[in-house]
């Protein structure tokens, strides 16, 4: 189990990057087009710079939605190996069955 305030400061970066995604984007756009002037470009890097840093997409972990455990992740079913397995041994994961030779 992931200690609390690791999931809690995911998500806090999960919100902020959806929050700041727009925002973020129209920069983005504008320091990569090169039909505009250096000065608006550079302009619009240091706005970039100014955002807050969880804003970026890039800092959000995927994380087990069960356990918060952050390696040996599904993006599919959004959790752990860990948990797929248990849970499909249980039988609460519909049509996944356990192999055996």
């Amino acid at each position: 189990m992931a200690k609390v305030g690791k999931k809690q400061n995911n998500e806090k970066r999960r919100k902020l990057a959806q929050q700041y995604a727009e925002k973020r984007k129209q920069l983005k756009e504008v320091t990569k087009d090169l039909s505009m002037p250096p000065e608006e470009r550079f302009a619009a890097r240091l706005k970039l710079a100014e955002l807050p840093r969880n804003s970026a997409q890039v800092r959000v972990r995927n994380r087990c939605e069960i356990t918060g455990r952050p390696r040996g992740y599904y993006r599919k079913l959004r959790m752990c190996r860990n948990m797929l397995r248990e849970l499909a041994s249980q039988g609460r994961i519909p049509g996944v069955v356990k192999s055996s030779w």
